[in-house]
């Protein structure tokens, strides 16, 4: 598995993440042990999880039971600031994140978090004291480095100038949604991602699913799958455009003897901001073809051959 440095950092992260969202309310501790395990013997070394993931405590828990002594041998990140069950409010005050990271240390089993990131804006928080509090538990030991996730670009530029102004550590990733079907974020975030060096982390690479294959045009979602269950996904996912470029883009994968979803990993990899691709995975086997995806080489070509069969409209 190969690795790369997550942004102008010096923490080293694998290109293939593990998504933690399944542990501890889709899939139980049983099965998100294989699955856990399955990833440490596939050199998986991120592990991506929030505070709320599995309601709202349920993957961290999950990790904290599974590690053990492999702890040392993986990069934890989780995240804080998403509102809770019926909505409890959580945010980024100083109050609240020196509650919830304490919250995740116990639950994780661990002394220190590698990579604490901040889920989503506060409106209701100034951001220096967002940062100002992060600083300070990177000065603790608590954590080792801090990011953000679902910024908007003026936001993320507004941290690193606020960081520097005060001379503190500043966020050195941004965990965002981008696959072939959803390019929004490289308008504003991913020009301003590359002005400050940070690293890219997407989530949702196969756009809930629908980059894996299974989804035919023309077809309902076979039961089951994340789309027949999760009628939200299905109504922002199974558009008739993303359907017809999703074809477009299988028959060139098939053209070059390749599946669509070595293509949807491949594409982000080749990405420069990109440091690792963030997925789930609820069975071991999802794992192995995970870790398998991301070795097509494209060239400069075909990279422009999919850019023009996926850009946005």
């Amino acid at each position: 598995m190969q690795l790369r440095n997550l942004g102008s950092s010096g923490l080293q992260v694998s290109v293939i993440g593990l998504g933690c969202n399944n542990f501890g309310g889709r899939i139980d501790l049983e099965a998100s042990r294989k699955v856990i395990h399955k990833a440490l013997d596939l050199g998986i070394t991120l592990f991506d999880t929030a505070d709320v993931y599995g309601n709202d405590g349920g993957s961290e828990s999950a990790l904290g039971q599974t590690l053990g002594a492999r702890r040392k041998d993986v990069m934890l990140a989780t995240k804080f600031g998403w509102p809770g069950e019926g909505g409890a409010p959580r945010g980024a005050s100083r109050r609240y994140i020196l509650t919830a990271v304490e919250a995740s240390l116990r639950r994780l089993k661990t002394d220190w978090i590698d990579l604490y990131q901040l889920h989503k804006p506060d409106p209701s928080t100034p951001l220096e004291e967002t940062l100002r509090t992060l600083d300070d538990l990177l000065r603790q030991g608590k954590i080792r480095y801090f990011g953000c996730s679902n910024l908007p670009a003026w936001q993320v530029v507004e941290s690193q100038w606020t960081s520097r102004v005060l001379g503190i550590n500043g966020f050195i990733s941004c965990q965002d949604e981008y696959s072939l079907l959803v390019r929004n974020i490289e308008r504003e975030l991913i020009p301003a991602i590359n002005a400050y060096h940070l690293g890219l982390l997407p989530y949702f690479p196969l756009a809930s699913g629908l980059l894996t294959g299974k989804y035919k045009q023309g077809e309902a979602p076979a039961q089951g799958t994340r789309l027949a269950k999760w009628q939200n996904f299905a109504q922002n996912f199974l558009k008739e455009s993303n359907l017809e470029k999703m074809e477009r883009l299988r028959e060139f994968s098939a053209r070059r003897g390749h599946t669509l979803l070595e293509l949807a990993f491949s594409w982000l990899l080749a990405k420069p901001a990109v440091s690792s691709v963030i997925a789930g995975a609820t069975r071991p086997e999802q794992l192995e073809e995970n870790a398998k995806a991301g070795g097509w080489s494209l060239t400069a070509e075909e990279l422009a051959e999919v850019d023009r069969l996926s850009a946005p409209v």
